[in-house]
């Protein structure tokens, strides 16, 4: 579980970037060009980049899906050439003052909701936990579909052995409660992807009424989801949400077919 109280860096853009658009708990993104972004360590002299070869490796692994961020190739030290989604991620689509969108219609957020189950199911069927569901990390190109990125999970073999660890995880209000913060395995992926849903169908995370920063924030966050106390709104997935928090799908396939029916009910079977 990301804690929060990260070290503070000076953005900086090296040869060929022309300014930071993103960033992350070990680097930045800086735009190349319309359809490329560079992805570098966040400290100018850092010659480390494990963290960007093991993200490398995983979007190889993983493959190509329309809703994954594509890797374009990378630099002589390491460092990864993405596709770049114009749109921004989720978090600041919703919630960025500076650059407010009209609220998204219902067929819209069920459509988010269809497109990241997808993802996720496929990433799953390749043998990845991706470890870090969670707005920031979905991405919306010049259409406003999703794209998935930031894959510094785990993969694992189909008799459990873990094959390349990217050691991430979720931050703590898309995060399962369980022992270890590292166990990550396919409910843990889901219950993210539950509070990741939550986010698109209200426009905000779990428990606005705590607020990021104030007194015990993280601490209160942590005990209502270790105590099971859910959030109840009602919303078009509210069942599936739900569920995904109790533990009771197997897969993000057994998800989709409940966005399916969702779907049907609300917008029609031909839309």
């Amino acid at each position: 579980m990301n804690k929060p109280g990260v070290k503070e860096y000076q953005a900086y853009c090296p040869p060929g970037v022309k300014r930071v658009i993103a960033s992350g708990g070990s680097a930045w993104i800086g735009e190349v060009d319309e359809t490329t972004a560079l992805k570098y360590p966040l400290a100018p002299d850092d010659k480390d980049v494990s963290r960007l070869e093991t993200e490398g490796r995983f979007l190889e692994i993983v493959g190509h899906h329309e809703h994954i961020i594509k890797m374009k190739g990378c630099t002589e030290n390491g460092w990864l050439y993405l596709e770049r989604a114009i749109n921004g991620n989720l978090d600041d689509y919703y919630l960025n003052p500076a650059h407010p969108h009209p609220p998204p219609s219902l067929k819209q957020r069920l459509t988010w909701c269809r497109e990241i189950a997808e993802v996720v199911a496929w990433v799953h069927s390749r043998g990845v936990i991706h470890c870090d569901i969670q707005p920031r990390n979905i991405l919306l190109d010049e259409g406003l579909r999703i794209k998935l990125a930031d894959f510094q999970g785990k993969y694992v073999s189909t008799n459990g052995i873990v094959l390349l660890d990217g050691w991430s995880g979720e931050p703590c209000r898309f995060y399962c409660p369980r022992r270890d913060p590292f166990d990550a395995n396919v409910q843990t992926d889901l219950f993210a992807l539950g509070c990741t849903i939550y986010f698109i169908m209200m426009g905000h995370a779990v428990f606005p009424d705590i607020v990021d920063g104030e007194d015990a924030w993280f601490e209160r966050v942590e005990h209502r989801l270790a105590t099971q106390q859910f959030p109840e709104d009602t919303h078009a997935c509210s069942d599936i949400t739900r569920k995904c928090w109790h533990k009771e799908y197997k897969s993000a396939e057994e998800l989709l077919l409940d966005l399916k029916t969702v779907r049907e009910e609300l917008l029609g079977a031909d839309d």
